[in-house]
């Protein structure tokens, strides 16, 4: 158990710097409750983990790189700004993907 001791660190560093992962991990867990309401095939629940993992993945990553620019600086720099924003953008792009994956499997279930 003590191999593990950094990555439950790690988790509880996101849950603690980063207020966006648990919201990440509440609708990921609305995603999964709604995948067993609706009964969800083999295909669907692939995709609709696929994108939760990407998504926590993505954040995790995110907060990562925002950890390292702090440390290397606490003054703005340009490049500095950039390296969080692409960060950023990488989980904005993923968080549209894993919405549209949710849309597309889950609205022909509600109607």
């Amino acid at each position: 158990m003590n191999r593990f001791k950094y990555t439950f660190d790690g988790f509880k560093t996101l849950l603690i710097k980063d207020h966006n992962y648990l919201l990440h991990m509440i609708v990921a867990l609305i995603a999964i409750i709604l995948g067993f309401v609706f009964h969800l095939n083999r295909f669907e629940w692939m995709f609709i983990i696929l994108a939760i993992v990407l998504v926590l993945t993505l954040e995790a990553v995110n907060t990562a790189i925002e950890c390292v620019v702090d440390l290397v600086t606490m003054d703005y720099h340009e490049l500095a700004k950039q390296a969080k924003d692409i960060a950023a953008f990488s989980v904005m792009l993923v968080s549209i993907f894993a919405l549209i994956i949710g849309l597309i499997i889950f609205i022909p279930h509600i109607f």
